[in-house]
Protein backbone atom coordinates (compact mmCIF):
# COMPACT_ATOMS: atom_id res chain seq x y z
CA UNK A 1 0.00 0.00 0.00
CA UNK A 2 1.47 3.50 -0.67
CA UNK A 3 2.39 5.14 2.06
CA UNK A 4 -0.48 8.37 2.99
CA UNK A 5 0.50 10.84 5.62
CA UNK A 6 -1.11 13.73 6.68
CA UNK A 7 -1.13 17.07 8.55
CA UNK A 8 -4.35 18.02 9.74
CA UNK A 9 -4.11 21.52 11.54
CA UNK A 10 -6.90 23.33 12.76
CA UNK A 11 -6.86 26.98 11.27
CA UNK A 12 -7.31 29.03 15.17
CA UNK A 13 -4.10 30.50 14.84
CA UNK A 14 -0.60 31.00 14.01
CA UNK A 15 1.26 27.63 13.38
CA UNK A 16 3.57 27.17 16.58
CA UNK A 17 6.92 25.43 15.76
CA UNK A 18 6.11 21.90 17.37
CA UNK A 19 3.71 21.33 14.61
CA UNK A 20 6.45 22.28 12.18
CA UNK A 21 8.29 19.45 13.70
CA UNK A 22 5.25 17.20 13.20
CA UNK A 23 4.63 17.97 9.64
CA UNK A 24 8.19 17.24 9.13
CA UNK A 25 8.16 14.11 10.10
CA UNK A 26 5.06 13.35 8.09
CA UNK A 27 6.60 14.81 5.08
CA UNK A 28 10.35 13.12 5.65
CA UNK A 29 8.06 9.98 5.64
CA UNK A 30 6.37 10.66 2.42
CA UNK A 31 9.03 11.30 1.01
CA UNK A 32 11.59 8.63 1.75
CA UNK A 33 8.33 6.11 1.18
CA UNK A 34 7.54 7.82 -2.37
CA UNK A 35 3.85 8.17 -0.80
CA UNK A 36 1.68 10.97 -0.30
CA UNK A 37 1.79 14.22 2.36
CA UNK A 38 -1.72 15.43 2.60
CA UNK A 39 -2.77 18.72 4.40
CA UNK A 40 -6.01 18.86 5.37
CA UNK A 41 -7.69 21.99 7.21
CA UNK A 42 -9.82 20.61 10.09
CA UNK A 43 -11.92 23.80 10.15
CA UNK A 44 -14.84 22.46 11.86
CA UNK A 45 -14.18 24.66 15.34
CA UNK A 46 -16.30 27.55 13.75
CA UNK A 47 -16.62 29.32 17.25
CA UNK A 48 -12.92 29.56 17.11
CA UNK A 49 -11.67 29.87 13.59
CA UNK A 50 -9.27 32.52 12.35
CA UNK A 51 -10.22 33.64 8.82
CA UNK A 52 -6.43 34.23 7.73
CA UNK A 53 -4.83 31.33 10.19
CA UNK A 54 -5.38 28.57 6.94
CA UNK A 55 -3.38 31.45 4.30
CA UNK A 56 -0.68 31.78 7.32
CA UNK A 57 -0.35 27.72 7.74
CA UNK A 58 -0.02 27.65 3.79
CA UNK A 59 2.66 30.21 3.54
CA UNK A 60 4.38 28.82 6.08
CA UNK A 61 4.24 25.29 4.51
CA UNK A 62 5.75 26.94 1.23
CA UNK A 63 8.16 29.42 3.10
CA UNK A 64 9.89 25.85 4.67
CA UNK A 65 9.72 24.23 0.91
CA UNK A 66 7.35 21.51 2.21
CA UNK A 67 4.68 21.04 -0.91
CA UNK A 68 1.57 19.04 -0.16
CA UNK A 69 0.47 16.17 -2.58
CA UNK A 70 -3.06 17.25 -2.16
CA UNK A 71 -4.25 19.66 -0.14
CA UNK A 72 -6.40 22.25 -0.73
CA UNK A 73 -4.68 24.62 -3.41
CA UNK A 74 -3.17 21.00 -5.21
CA UNK A 75 -6.37 19.39 -4.99
CA UNK A 76 -6.38 15.43 -5.51
CA UNK A 77 -8.72 12.18 -5.28
CA UNK A 78 -9.67 12.74 -1.84
CA UNK A 79 -11.05 16.27 -1.71
CA UNK A 80 -12.55 18.24 -0.56
CA UNK A 81 -9.33 18.85 1.83
CA UNK A 82 -11.55 21.30 4.16
CA UNK A 83 -13.63 19.41 6.77
CA UNK A 84 -16.35 22.34 6.23
CA UNK A 85 -16.99 21.23 3.10
CA UNK A 86 -17.68 17.81 3.93
CA UNK A 87 -19.82 17.75 6.64
CA UNK A 88 -23.02 16.25 4.44
CA UNK A 89 -20.13 13.51 4.61
CA UNK A 90 -20.09 12.87 7.80
CA UNK A 91 -23.29 12.97 8.32
CA UNK A 92 -23.33 9.67 6.33
CA UNK A 93 -21.21 8.30 8.82
CA UNK A 94 -22.64 9.00 11.96
CA UNK A 95 -26.14 7.36 11.59
CA UNK A 96 -24.41 3.17 11.38
CA UNK A 97 -23.21 4.35 14.70
CA UNK A 98 -26.39 5.05 15.82
CA UNK A 99 -28.37 2.09 14.48
CA UNK A 100 -25.55 -0.40 15.71
CA UNK A 101 -26.05 1.04 19.33
CA UNK A 102 -22.44 2.16 19.44
CA UNK A 103 -23.72 6.34 19.74
CA UNK A 104 -26.62 7.61 21.07
CA UNK A 105 -28.25 11.58 21.00
CA UNK A 106 -27.53 13.38 24.42
CA UNK A 107 -30.03 16.21 25.33
CA UNK A 108 -28.23 17.64 28.17
CA UNK A 109 -27.98 21.31 29.40
CA UNK A 110 -24.60 22.15 29.61
CA UNK A 111 -25.74 23.28 33.71
CA UNK A 112 -26.96 19.35 34.04
CA UNK A 113 -23.58 18.08 32.81
CA UNK A 114 -22.31 20.57 35.40
CA UNK A 115 -24.24 19.14 38.10
CA UNK A 116 -22.99 15.86 37.15
CA UNK A 117 -19.81 16.22 37.81
CA UNK A 118 -20.23 18.29 40.84
CA UNK A 119 -21.80 15.26 41.78
CA UNK A 120 -18.82 13.24 41.50
CA UNK A 121 -16.10 15.54 42.62
CA UNK A 122 -17.74 15.46 46.01
CA UNK A 123 -17.58 11.55 45.74
CA UNK A 124 -14.18 12.19 45.14
CA UNK A 125 -13.74 11.21 41.44
CA UNK A 126 -11.06 12.74 39.88
CA UNK A 127 -11.87 14.46 36.22
CA UNK A 128 -15.39 13.26 36.82
CA UNK A 129 -16.27 11.13 33.33
CA UNK A 130 -19.51 11.12 31.21
CA UNK A 131 -19.35 7.82 30.87
CA UNK A 132 -20.95 4.05 31.34
CA UNK A 133 -21.82 4.79 34.86
CA UNK A 134 -22.51 8.92 34.74
CA UNK A 135 -24.69 8.45 31.62
CA UNK A 136 -27.23 6.10 33.65
CA UNK A 137 -27.93 9.65 35.62
CA UNK A 138 -28.25 11.84 32.58
CA UNK A 139 -31.16 12.76 29.71
CA UNK A 140 -30.00 10.57 26.36
CA UNK A 141 -31.03 7.58 24.32
CA UNK A 142 -30.12 5.40 26.52
CA UNK A 143 -32.15 6.19 29.74
CA UNK A 144 -35.35 7.98 28.07
CA UNK A 145 -38.20 5.76 25.67
CA UNK A 146 -37.30 6.03 21.92
CA UNK A 147 -40.36 7.29 21.03
CA UNK A 148 -39.60 10.18 23.45
CA UNK A 149 -36.08 10.74 21.91
CA UNK A 150 -37.72 10.92 18.38
CA UNK A 151 -40.23 13.41 19.34
CA UNK A 152 -37.63 15.67 21.05
CA UNK A 153 -35.36 15.54 18.06
CA UNK A 154 -38.53 16.53 15.74
CA UNK A 155 -39.68 19.22 18.12
CA UNK A 156 -36.24 20.71 17.63
CA UNK A 157 -34.61 20.14 21.26
CA UNK A 158 -30.74 20.52 20.97
CA UNK A 159 -28.71 17.84 21.44
CA UNK A 160 -25.39 16.29 20.52
CA UNK A 161 -24.66 12.37 19.78
CA UNK A 162 -21.84 10.63 21.98
CA UNK A 163 -19.51 7.86 21.78
CA UNK A 164 -21.06 4.94 23.54
CA UNK A 165 -18.01 3.77 25.37
CA UNK A 166 -17.85 0.41 26.57
CA UNK A 167 -17.39 -0.35 30.37
CA UNK A 168 -14.42 -1.39 31.87
CA UNK A 169 -13.07 -3.13 28.55
CA UNK A 170 -9.04 -3.30 28.27
CA UNK A 171 -7.83 -1.65 24.64
CA UNK A 172 -4.97 -2.20 23.18
CA UNK A 173 -2.88 -0.79 20.55
CA UNK A 174 1.09 -0.89 19.32
CA UNK A 175 2.32 2.62 19.04
CA UNK A 176 5.34 3.14 16.29
CA UNK A 177 7.27 4.56 19.13
CA UNK A 178 5.70 3.20 22.79
CA UNK A 179 5.07 -0.18 22.12
CA UNK A 180 2.17 -1.78 23.41
CA UNK A 181 -0.08 0.55 25.06
CA UNK A 182 -3.16 -0.51 27.26
CA UNK A 183 -5.89 1.79 28.06
CA UNK A 184 -8.98 1.02 30.36
CA UNK A 185 -11.89 2.31 29.02
CA UNK A 186 -13.33 3.40 32.66
CA UNK A 187 -11.30 6.23 31.88
CA UNK A 188 -12.91 7.71 28.94
CA UNK A 189 -15.38 9.62 28.43
CA UNK A 190 -18.48 9.48 25.95
CA UNK A 191 -17.09 11.80 23.22
CA UNK A 192 -18.68 13.81 21.65
CA UNK A 193 -18.91 13.00 17.98
CA UNK A 194 -21.40 15.22 16.17
CA UNK A 195 -21.76 18.54 17.75
CA UNK A 196 -25.65 20.56 18.76
CA UNK A 197 -24.69 22.36 14.97
CA UNK A 198 -24.64 18.98 13.49
CA UNK A 199 -21.26 19.76 13.21
CA UNK A 200 -18.85 16.68 13.58
CA UNK A 201 -16.09 16.78 16.57
CA UNK A 202 -12.26 16.32 15.52
CA UNK A 203 -12.39 12.94 16.54
CA UNK A 204 -14.73 11.55 14.43
CA UNK A 205 -14.30 13.73 11.15
CA UNK A 206 -10.66 12.67 11.58
CA UNK A 207 -11.42 9.09 11.92
CA UNK A 208 -13.56 9.54 8.80
CA UNK A 209 -11.47 11.41 6.73
CA UNK A 210 -8.72 9.29 7.76
CA UNK A 211 -9.98 6.07 6.66
CA UNK A 212 -11.50 7.77 3.47
CA UNK A 213 -7.89 8.94 2.74
CA UNK A 214 -6.32 6.14 3.12
CA UNK A 215 -4.06 7.56 5.71
CA UNK A 216 -1.22 4.79 6.49
CA UNK A 217 0.29 6.61 9.27
CA UNK A 218 -0.74 9.09 11.83
CA UNK A 219 2.25 10.64 12.76
CA UNK A 220 1.21 12.99 16.23
CA UNK A 221 2.51 14.55 19.50
CA UNK A 222 2.09 12.93 22.12
CA UNK A 223 -0.70 14.85 23.47
CA UNK A 224 -2.96 12.66 21.38
CA UNK A 225 -2.22 9.58 22.85
CA UNK A 226 -4.68 9.75 25.54
CA UNK A 227 -7.58 10.58 22.22
CA UNK A 228 -6.39 7.14 20.80
CA UNK A 229 -8.37 4.12 22.27
CA UNK A 230 -11.19 6.48 21.51
CA UNK A 231 -10.33 6.66 17.06
CA UNK A 232 -9.96 3.00 17.57
CA UNK A 233 -13.00 2.25 18.55
CA UNK A 234 -14.37 4.11 16.21
CA UNK A 235 -12.70 1.93 13.62
CA UNK A 236 -14.24 -1.16 15.10
CA UNK A 237 -17.34 0.46 14.85
CA UNK A 238 -17.52 1.61 11.58
CA UNK A 239 -15.97 -2.06 10.41
CA UNK A 240 -12.72 -0.43 9.43
CA UNK A 241 -10.59 -2.41 12.06
CA UNK A 242 -8.31 -4.22 9.64
CA UNK A 243 -7.30 -0.36 7.89
CA UNK A 244 -6.40 1.16 11.06
CA UNK A 245 -3.23 3.30 10.40
CA UNK A 246 0.09 3.13 12.22
CA UNK A 247 -0.41 5.42 15.25
CA UNK A 248 3.09 7.38 16.12
CA UNK A 249 3.08 9.51 19.00
CA UNK A 250 6.37 12.04 19.14
CA UNK A 251 8.15 12.72 22.15
CA UNK A 252 7.11 16.12 23.39
CA UNK A 253 9.41 19.30 22.70
CA UNK A 254 10.22 20.76 26.11
CA UNK A 255 10.86 24.40 27.27
CA UNK A 256 15.00 25.40 27.44
CA UNK A 257 14.75 24.44 31.09
CA UNK A 258 13.24 21.49 30.74
CA UNK A 259 10.04 22.02 32.83
CA UNK A 260 6.97 20.79 30.77
CA UNK A 261 5.99 21.20 26.78
CA UNK A 262 7.48 23.77 24.37
CA UNK A 263 5.13 27.26 24.71
CA UNK A 264 4.91 30.53 23.55
CA UNK A 265 5.35 31.53 27.12
CA UNK A 266 8.72 30.25 27.14
CA UNK A 267 9.52 31.34 23.72
CA UNK A 268 9.07 35.21 25.19
CA UNK A 269 11.22 34.13 28.28
CA UNK A 270 14.02 32.60 26.86
CA UNK A 271 13.68 35.35 23.33
CA UNK A 272 13.82 32.69 20.46
CA UNK A 273 10.42 32.62 18.41
CA UNK A 274 8.12 30.19 18.88
CA UNK A 275 6.17 30.25 14.82
CA UNK A 276 7.80 29.80 11.55
CA UNK A 277 6.98 33.41 9.67
CA UNK A 278 5.90 36.71 10.60
CA UNK A 279 2.16 37.59 9.84
CA UNK A 280 0.10 41.03 9.92
CA UNK A 281 -4.07 40.45 9.47
CA UNK A 282 -6.67 41.94 10.67
CA UNK A 283 -7.69 38.88 12.89
CA UNK A 284 -4.14 37.36 13.30
CA UNK A 285 -0.43 38.74 13.89
CA UNK A 286 2.75 37.05 14.35
CA UNK A 287 5.77 39.17 15.39
CA UNK A 288 8.47 37.36 16.30
CA UNK A 289 9.61 34.32 13.74
CA UNK A 290 12.01 31.78 12.72
CA UNK A 291 12.56 33.66 9.15
CA UNK A 292 12.61 37.24 10.25
CA UNK A 293 14.83 36.11 12.56
CA UNK A 294 17.23 34.61 9.86
CA UNK A 295 16.81 31.17 10.19
CA UNK A 296 17.03 29.57 6.83
CA UNK A 297 14.46 26.91 6.14
CA UNK A 298 16.89 24.30 5.77
CA UNK A 299 18.52 24.55 9.24
CA UNK A 300 15.24 24.66 10.71
CA UNK A 301 14.75 21.17 8.97
CA UNK A 302 17.64 20.29 10.18
CA UNK A 303 17.49 21.55 13.95
CA UNK A 304 14.20 20.39 14.18
CA UNK A 305 14.51 16.69 12.46
CA UNK A 306 17.31 15.78 15.34
CA UNK A 307 14.58 16.98 18.41
CA UNK A 308 13.22 13.45 18.88
CA UNK A 309 15.05 11.63 15.70
CA UNK A 310 18.43 10.23 15.18
CA UNK A 311 20.09 8.85 12.29
CA UNK A 312 22.12 6.10 14.25
CA UNK A 313 24.92 7.72 13.36
CA UNK A 314 27.47 10.67 14.75
CA UNK A 315 26.08 12.97 11.88
CA UNK A 316 25.10 15.99 12.37
CA UNK A 317 24.46 18.28 9.56
CA UNK A 318 22.31 17.13 6.95
CA UNK A 319 20.61 18.88 3.66
CA UNK A 320 17.15 18.50 2.82
CA UNK A 321 17.66 15.44 0.91
CA UNK A 322 20.59 13.84 3.07
CA UNK A 323 17.37 13.81 6.11
CA UNK A 324 14.89 12.47 3.59
CA UNK A 325 17.42 9.68 2.88
CA UNK A 326 18.47 8.80 6.09
CA UNK A 327 14.78 8.99 7.99
CA UNK A 328 13.17 6.14 9.74
CA UNK A 329 10.62 6.13 12.10
CA UNK A 330 12.58 3.05 13.99
CA UNK A 331 14.76 6.00 15.19
CA UNK A 332 12.33 8.22 16.83
CA UNK A 333 12.45 8.47 20.40
CA UNK A 334 9.98 8.33 23.45
CA UNK A 335 11.86 10.81 25.78
CA UNK A 336 10.59 14.35 25.98
CA UNK A 337 13.21 16.85 24.20
CA UNK A 338 14.29 19.83 25.55
CA UNK A 339 14.28 22.93 22.81
CA UNK A 340 17.87 24.41 22.48
CA UNK A 341 17.92 27.67 20.79
CA UNK A 342 21.49 27.91 20.77
CA UNK A 343 21.79 24.58 18.94
CA UNK A 344 19.57 26.18 16.46
CA UNK A 345 22.05 28.98 16.25
CA UNK A 346 24.52 26.99 15.67
CA UNK A 347 22.80 24.33 12.62
CA UNK A 348 22.23 28.06 11.15
CA UNK A 349 25.16 29.09 11.09
CA UNK A 350 26.48 25.43 9.24
CA UNK A 351 24.16 25.79 6.81
CA UNK A 352 25.18 29.54 5.88
CA UNK A 353 28.50 28.47 5.56
CA UNK A 354 27.27 25.40 3.00
CA UNK A 355 25.54 28.22 0.95
CA UNK A 356 29.34 29.13 -0.83
CA UNK A 357 30.53 32.86 -1.23
CA UNK A 358 28.13 33.80 -4.59
CA UNK A 359 24.94 33.66 -1.68
CA UNK A 360 26.94 35.20 1.38
CA UNK A 361 27.45 38.21 -1.28
CA UNK A 362 24.22 38.34 -2.52
CA UNK A 363 22.67 38.97 1.39
CA UNK A 364 25.82 41.30 1.68
CA UNK A 365 24.76 43.44 -0.74
CA UNK A 366 20.60 43.36 0.07
CA UNK A 367 21.96 44.96 3.26
CA UNK A 368 24.25 47.51 2.14
CA UNK A 369 22.11 49.12 -0.67
CA UNK A 370 19.42 49.46 2.39
CA UNK A 371 22.30 52.13 3.48
CA UNK A 372 23.29 53.60 0.26
CA UNK A 373 26.23 51.62 -0.01
CA UNK A 374 27.30 49.70 -3.55
CA UNK A 375 29.49 46.85 -3.32
CA UNK A 376 30.41 45.12 -5.97
CA UNK A 377 30.14 41.20 -6.15
CA UNK A 378 33.86 40.76 -5.62
CA UNK A 379 34.27 43.23 -2.75
CA UNK A 380 31.16 41.38 -1.78
CA UNK A 381 32.56 37.43 -1.85
CA UNK A 382 35.98 39.02 -0.52
CA UNK A 383 34.65 40.63 2.64
CA UNK A 384 32.08 37.93 3.52
CA UNK A 385 34.67 35.24 3.20
CA UNK A 386 36.83 37.40 6.01
CA UNK A 387 33.73 37.09 8.02
CA UNK A 388 32.43 34.31 7.58
CA UNK A 389 33.15 32.52 10.70
CA UNK A 390 31.56 35.40 12.69
CA UNK A 391 28.12 34.50 11.13
CA UNK A 392 24.92 33.42 12.61
CA UNK A 393 22.30 34.95 10.69
CA UNK A 394 22.47 36.46 7.04
CA UNK A 395 22.23 40.18 7.75
CA UNK A 396 25.01 39.81 10.08
CA UNK A 397 27.52 39.63 7.47
CA UNK A 398 26.79 43.41 7.01
CA UNK A 399 26.70 43.84 10.66
CA UNK A 400 30.95 42.18 10.68
CA UNK A 401 31.65 43.63 7.52
CA UNK A 402 30.10 47.39 7.41
CA UNK A 403 33.35 48.49 8.81
CA UNK A 404 34.88 48.37 5.53
CA UNK A 405 32.55 51.42 4.55
CA UNK A 406 32.53 54.06 7.74
CA UNK A 407 35.49 55.37 8.84
CA UNK A 408 35.68 55.04 13.26
CA UNK A 409 33.69 58.12 14.60
CA UNK A 410 33.88 56.57 18.71
CA UNK A 411 36.65 54.55 19.98
CA UNK A 412 36.13 52.30 23.37
CA UNK A 413 38.00 54.79 25.91
CA UNK A 414 38.43 51.88 28.34
CA UNK A 415 40.26 50.05 25.94
CA UNK A 416 42.52 52.48 24.72
CA UNK A 417 43.24 53.37 28.75
CA UNK A 418 44.14 49.84 29.28
CA UNK A 419 46.22 49.04 26.10
CA UNK A 420 47.81 52.28 25.29
CA UNK A 421 51.68 52.53 26.45
CA UNK A 422 54.11 54.87 26.41
CA UNK A 423 55.64 53.94 22.64
CA UNK A 424 52.15 53.15 21.46
CA UNK A 425 51.81 56.28 19.16
CA UNK A 426 55.90 56.15 17.65
CA UNK A 427 55.37 52.21 16.98
CA UNK A 428 51.72 53.21 14.99
CA UNK A 429 54.05 55.90 13.39
CA UNK A 430 56.50 52.89 12.69
CA UNK A 431 54.14 50.72 11.38
CA UNK A 432 52.14 53.11 8.90
CA UNK A 433 55.87 53.68 7.62
CA UNK A 434 56.33 50.47 7.09
CA UNK A 435 53.50 49.82 5.46
CA UNK A 436 54.21 53.42 2.87
CA UNK A 437 57.58 50.87 2.20
CA UNK A 438 55.71 47.70 1.15
CA UNK A 439 56.79 47.63 -2.30
CA UNK A 440 53.46 44.78 -2.53
CA UNK A 441 49.98 45.20 -0.42
CA UNK A 442 49.14 41.30 0.22
CA UNK A 443 48.67 39.41 3.40
CA UNK A 444 51.93 37.89 3.22
CA UNK A 445 53.75 41.29 3.66
CA UNK A 446 51.31 42.94 6.09
CA UNK A 447 52.14 40.13 8.09
CA UNK A 448 55.90 40.44 8.05
CA UNK A 449 55.34 43.99 9.25
CA UNK A 450 53.08 43.39 12.04
CA UNK A 451 54.67 39.87 13.61
CA UNK A 452 57.33 42.99 14.62
CA UNK A 453 55.49 45.09 16.40
CA UNK A 454 52.26 42.34 18.03
CA UNK A 455 52.06 44.70 21.14
CA UNK A 456 50.21 47.42 19.06
CA UNK A 457 47.31 45.15 17.60
CA UNK A 458 44.27 45.88 19.81
CA UNK A 459 44.70 49.50 19.70
CA UNK A 460 45.22 49.30 15.83
CA UNK A 461 41.70 47.38 15.78
CA UNK A 462 40.73 49.97 17.47
CA UNK A 463 42.03 52.19 15.27
CA UNK A 464 41.17 50.34 12.13
CA UNK A 465 37.51 48.79 12.53
CA UNK A 466 36.40 50.93 15.97
CA UNK A 467 35.75 47.57 17.59
CA UNK A 468 37.86 45.43 20.15
CA UNK A 469 37.18 42.50 17.75
CA UNK A 470 36.81 41.15 14.36
CA UNK A 471 38.27 38.95 11.77
CA UNK A 472 41.95 38.00 11.17
CA UNK A 473 43.34 41.59 11.23
CA UNK A 474 46.09 40.90 8.75
CA UNK A 475 43.56 40.05 5.99
CA UNK A 476 41.68 42.99 7.54
CA UNK A 477 43.96 45.33 6.46
CA UNK A 478 44.77 43.94 3.06
CA UNK A 479 41.22 44.06 2.62
CA UNK A 480 41.06 47.56 3.95
CA UNK A 481 43.70 48.63 0.82
CA UNK A 482 46.68 50.76 1.59
CA UNK A 483 44.83 54.55 1.55
CA UNK A 484 41.84 53.74 3.89
CA UNK A 485 44.86 51.90 6.39
CA UNK A 486 46.92 55.03 6.60
CA UNK A 487 43.54 57.46 6.61
CA UNK A 488 42.15 55.61 9.54
CA UNK A 489 45.37 55.03 11.70
CA UNK A 490 45.61 59.05 11.20
CA UNK A 491 42.43 59.86 12.17
CA UNK A 492 42.98 57.44 15.47
CA UNK A 493 46.18 59.47 16.22
CA UNK A 494 44.51 62.84 15.79
CA UNK A 495 41.48 61.99 17.96
CA UNK A 496 41.34 58.44 19.38
CA UNK A 497 44.12 57.93 21.95
CA UNK A 498 43.67 61.78 23.62
CA UNK A 499 42.15 60.97 26.71
CA UNK A 500 45.19 58.03 26.90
Amino acid sequence: MTVHVRFAPSPTGALHIGSVRTILYNYLLAQKADGRFILRVEDTDQKRLVASAEAYILESLRWLGIVPDEGPEQGGPFGPYRQSERIALYRQYIQPLLDGGHAYYAFDTPEEIETMRERLKAAKVDHPPYNAISREWMRNGLTMPAEQVQEWIAAGKPYVIRLKVPHKELIRFKDGVRGWVKVDTATLDDKVLMKSDSWPTYHFASVVDDHLMQITHVIRGEEWLPSTPIHILLYRYLGWADQMPQFIHLPLLLAPNGTGKLSKRHADQYGFPAFPITWSSPDLTVEKSFREAGYLPEALWNFLALLGWNPGTHQEIFTKQGLIEAFSLERLGKSGVKFDIAKAKWFNQQHIKKQGPTAWANYFITEATKENITCSQQEAMAICNLVKDRITFPNDFWQEGRFFFFDPVDYDAELIQKKWKQQTKEELVAFTQRLTDLATWDVHAIKEVLQTMPGIRPVLRMALTGGVAGPDLTETIALLGRAKTHKRIEAFMLNGYRDA
